[in-house]
């Protein structure tokens, strides 16, 4: 009995052990990335133009994006102005977005920089922090604002049908839209928190 009862002591102790070590190392590999606080995937995104999940609120607030609106175009029944207006949105975007994630990817960049030199200072970053954080509001805004462009060229009952074709309108949980990875579509909405 008493070594049953010293058994599952040890097997206890260590179950602890190996769980803190997983709960106390979240980062764990963070170290080895060209910028630690931006994945691989996160640059690659940030340098194609995606939109990163910056333009969240306006995407499931009724404004739909240019990108997505171009996708449903025959489903909306846009007209060719409309398309050709919407599609230049798009174009102005994406190269807006381009130019303003690499200014986010330097700017994270010298943080890095800043916290790997022996010599930062709390001004220096203080400065280094300001950079990065007008460098993601430029993204944002850049993709927010075509949103609300995107918008004023549809009628409420395009919008409607957007919020409809996207899945806004029912459960987004219960099916992802063609074209969506369902991984990142149930995470966007959620879906892992129910």
């Amino acid at each position: 009995m008493t070594r049953l009862f010293a058994f599952l002591i040890a097997s206890v102790a260590f179950s602890s052990i190996a769980a803190a070590d997983e709960t106390h190392q979240p980062y764990q590999g963070f170290e080895t990335r060209e910028i630690t606080s931006l994945s691989e995937q996160d640059i690659e995104a940030l340098r194609e133009g995606s939109g990163w999940g910056l333009a969240l609120p306006a995407e499931l607030n009724g404004y739909p994006g240019p990108a997505h609106v171009l996708e449903l175009a025959d489903e909306l029944d846009l007209s060719d102005g409309q398309q050709q207006r919407i599609s230049m949105i798009f174009k102005e975007m994406r190269v807006d977005a381009i130019a303003k994630g690499e200014a986010l990817i330097e700017a994270e960049r010298s943080l890095d920089e800043g916290f790997r030199s022996t010599s930062l200072d709390a001004n220096q970053l203080r400065h280094l922090i300001d950079e990065a954080e007008a460098a993601r509001a430029d993204l944002r805004y850049v993709h927010l604002s075509r949103h609300l462009m995107t918008t004023e060229l549809l009628s409420a009952e395009k919008v409607a049908a957007y919020a409809v074709l996207r899945g806004y309108a029912s459960d987004p949980c219960s099916s992802v839209p063609d074209g969506h990875d369902a991984t990142l579509w149930q995470r966007h909405n959620g879906c892992d928190d129910q």
